[in-house]
């Protein structure tokens, strides 16, 4: 019976229940966007380009791998992916080809080659005995012989407008060749430049002796697959190479799919990333959803509180009155879940290309589209939407059938005692995990707990709502009162109707509090890091980027430099942890570096060795096993810690062996050093060397990486955006619903404007209570981040344009949504009346 009550109260308020559609709507949504990028990670996999001819591809294993014991003879195998590509010992190739089963194999080495006009990643040269792999042929020209001779695969041929014939300077690790155009295959590939030398020149420049970065088997029979992973079982795991200086790690066979992270490395790292990402970014949508459909089914059922009373006067039950209320819900949670989750699907789909051009993640990782995200978004949505219709029923359905209609008249509702309990534990926790984040020193914990202690204090804020409100109603009645008619009734209407003002006020502070999270963890770490890098340089020029050794040396033999610091990033496993590295060239460090050395001596750093930086848990002597970016087991000893880690990452290493195990070997930059040398010097003896430019330290220093600023512009901007809308939506609904009232003030002899001014008064107290309470969750928050994630060495770093536009923003939504309902309202009302 009350089911049929909650279909004729949909027919009949339709207008009511538009609001708590278009929350849940934007909630679906965005749920189901965050999780098709958790599903693109999970299941989506990279189509093979280089290897799609091969149907079995032998390479390194591309994760280190840690065992636990769980105890009770249980344990656990966790794995992460290593930063490079691992290489696999040369002579097992011969051991896959004297299987009966196999036909042949083809191998491969692979190493960075720049183009003048060709992508600055992704750009790699091999020998020409790999073509097999992707099955090549000739579309011009022929194969190469000479040292100086390469075919381009005509994608690369078309962007860099080479063709048989044009001669080019090509940047590798070691120095810059000239080289010439000899063919251009009839392949394209989209994902990568091919870049194919003859053999044992593509092997000289790999530099990597005795290994390959892969084997591609070719099956005499059915057989072969399985064969070839028997056989790589039988290989000993971490077989030395004939240099003695690298490891080859344990070999896997892959076949269909699996061959696509084999060719791109970074695919598995890309995967991984958007777990990640979507995780936290789901996550942190659904707590922003819960919160925003609770605001706002509290509101519509505020908005109800006569029709409730009526109810429970004639006789209705409060069970009978929430489940009425619940079906309304669940009717209204059904069609919102299921329009927004489709919604989601080309939302995530969109997510996906902007991670794509910003070099997120491969642009042949393809988006998975599963029916999961879609299921589960409906579904979160649909028993959101269920739970915050009957909790914010409960209230208004818990006093006696007499009292309900006086209530409803005269009194406006009041939080009851379990609300004010929750709201106070919540504000307690919030406490704590803001203290917390002063011992978080990683972005990986500190950056999510800093959003979820925004997310508790909004908690807080929306359970205490009405008493918050009416304290800031309190503080605001004095100005108010200042405009003799407008001024004066905002302020009788916000103290009558404090649940109201609650309502408005809740998401306008979340939006705020938001913005200034997402925008000021990034400048404040920027900011920190900057400013660690600016006082730790103390070379006279930086050159770059992606320097060849030959630069280097080129550099260093200009009359007056000193020292050449050679610098190379990339990341480590410690453990299964990540950690950044900066690889330099220790002789006459302290003349370009100044890392704020705590503990130990920088002098001492050489192979085997490493700085650490503080608050990272290492300690002086102490041995730390490392993984390599290709995989390779290293061990070193710490010689110093230092204080500017923010700036100069987590590790510094000897250059040597880090940049024998890196896929691109080439220096991100030279720190230089010297007397009387001058930009013209430096240029001069780079004119040999295309693409690679000088900068004085201040300029360098400006030049910052902004990649992983945007991914969180585009990834928690969108929580801003469905903030916005729900602004919007609470404005619209809490106006909408005051046709009488504005009707009555009419009557009564109050102007059209008189009106609008006392909307305004009303809205301008709004954004005011919200701004105070946004700013100080967000400052309160942002300085213990910025306490542990720059160890007290730095506070928060506002830029002053960003915060007038975060405030002139939410001001101006607050405007919009209180004008345009107000005005269609006060027509309306006029024509009733």
């Amino acid at each position: 019976m009350m089911f049929s009550f909650a279909v004729a109260t949909l027919r009949h308020r339709k207008a009511g229940f538009a609001g708590a559609f278009v929350a849940l709507f934007c909630a679906a949504a965005l749920v189901c966007g965050c999780g098709t990028l958790l599903a693109t990670g999970l299941l989506g996999g990279v189509r093979p380009e280089r290897y799609a001819a091969a149907p079995i591809v032998v390479a390194g294993d591309q994760n280190v791998h840690q065992v636990q014991n769980k105890g009770k003879g249980k344990v656990k195998e966790k794995a992460k992916p290593i930063a490079g590509r691992a290489w696999v010992p040369a002579a097992l190739a011969d051991r896959i080809a004297a299987l009966p089963s196999v036909r042949s194999v083809s191998t491969e080495v692979t190493f960075p080659v720049l183009l003048p006009g060709g992508p600055t990643a992704n750009s790699w040269g091999h020998g020409w005995e790999s073509a097999p792999l992707a099955g090549l042929t000739l579309a011009s020209g022929a194969a190469p012989s000479a040292a100086d001779e390469v075919v381009l695969d005509a994608g690369t041929a078309a962007r860099t407008h080479l063709a048989v014939g044009s001669t080019v300077r090509a940047r590798t690790a070691g120095e810059t060749l000239t080289v010439r155009v000899v063919g251009v295959t009839a392949q394209v590939f989209d994902a990568q430049a091919g870049v194919f030398f003859a053999p044992e020149r593509a092997r000289q420049l790999a530099g990597h002796d005795g290994l390959f970065s892969a084997i591609g088997v070719f099956p005499a029979a059915p057989s072969a697959a399985a064969d070839v992973a028997a056989l790589l079982r039988s290989t000993p795991a971490g077989t030395a190479t004939t240099t003695g200086t690298q490891v080859a790690s344990v070999a896997l066979a892959r076949t269909g799919d699996d061959r696509g992270p084999v060719e791109f490395p970074d695919a598995a790292n890309a995967q991984v990333r958007l777990v990640s990402m979507g995780g936290v970014l789901g996550g942190t949508s659904l707590l922003v959803a819960l919160l925003v459909v609770v605001g706002t089914f509290g509101l519509s059922i505020q908005q109800r509180q006569r029709e409730i009373a009526v109810l429970r006067a004639v006789a209705a039950t409060g069970r009978q009155v929430r489940k009425m209320i619940g079906g309304e819900a669940l009717a209204v949670g059904l069609a919102a879940g299921v329009l927004g989750a489709a919604a989601g699907l080309p939302l995530g789909s969109w997510l996906r290309d902007r991670f794509v051009a910003l070099d997120v993640i491969p642009a042949n990782l393809p988006v998975v589209l599963s029916p999961f995200p879609a299921i589960a978004a409906a579904g979160a949505t649909l028993l959101a939407g269920w739970g915050a219709a009957r909790i914010s029923a409960r209230r208004a359905t818990a006093i006696k059938p007499v009292e309900a209609l006086g209530e409803a008249e005269i009194k406006p509702p009041r939080p009851g005692w379990a609300r004010i309990v929750l709201g106070v534990v919540a504000a307690a926790g919030s406490v704590v995990l803001t203290a917390v984040l002063t011992v978080l020193h990683s972005d990986q914990a500190s950056t999510p707990a800093c959003f979820v202690a925004v997310l508790l204090w909004c908690t807080a804020l929306s359970l205490l709502g009405p008493l918050v409100a009416r304290a800031g109603v309190a503080v605001l009645g004095l100005p108010l009162r200042a405009s003799r008619v407008g001024g004066y009734l905002a302020a009788h209407n916000l103290r009558a109707a404090a649940h109201r003002l609650a309502s408005v006020v809740t998401p306008l502070t979340l939006l705020v509090a938001m913005a200034c999270t997402i925008l000021f963890t990034q400048t404040t770490v920027d900011g920190a890091a900057g400013a660690q890098r600016d006082r730790g340089s103390v070379a006279d020029f930086v050159v770059g980027p992606r320097v060849p050794a030959s630069a280097a040396a080129s550099v260093a033999a200009v009359p007056g430099v000193r020292t050449v610091t050679r610098v190379l990033h990339t990341q480590v496993r410690d453990g299964l942890t990540r950690r950044s590295v900066q690889a330099v060239t220790p002789e006459r460090l302290t003349d370009t570096l100044d890392l704020a050395v705590t503990a130990g001596d920088l002098g001492a750093l050489a192979d085997g060795t490493a700085a650490a930086a503080d608050g990272l848990g290492y300690r002086l002597g102490q041995r730390v096993r490392l993984t390599l970016a290709d995989g390779t087991p290293a061990e070193v000893t710490v010689v110093a810690l230092y204080a500017r880690g923010l700036g100069f990452g987590d590790l510094t290493l000897a250059h040597g062996p880090v940049a024998a195990h890196v896929d691109v070997p080439l220096d991100d930059n030279l720190l230089v050093r010297g007397e009387g040398v001058s930009r013209e010097a430096l240029a001069s003896a780079l004119r040999a060397e295309p693409g690679i430019g000088v900068l004085d330290r201040a300029a360098a220093q400006s030049a910052g990486n902004r990649v992983s600023a945007q991914i969180g512009y585009v990834t928690l901007g969108l929580i801003i955006a469905f903030v916005a809308i729900a602004v919007l939506n609470t404005l619209a609904m809490g106006i909408t619903d005051r046709r009488q009232e504005f009707t009555a003030l009419r009557l009564i002899g109050t102007t059209r404007r008189q009106v609008r001014r006392m909307l305004g008064w009303e809205t301008a107290a709004s954004v005011v209570i919200a701004t105070v309470l946004g700013l100080g969750i967000a400052f309160a928050v942002l300085t213990t981040y910025a306490r542990g994630i720059t160890r007290g060495t730095a506070g928060v770093a506002v830029p002053v344009g960003q915060l007038v536009i975060v405030v002139a923003g939410a001001a101006a939504l607050a405007a919009v949504g209180t004008w345009l309902p107000a005005r269609v309202a006060l027509r309306a009302g006029e024509r009733a009346a």
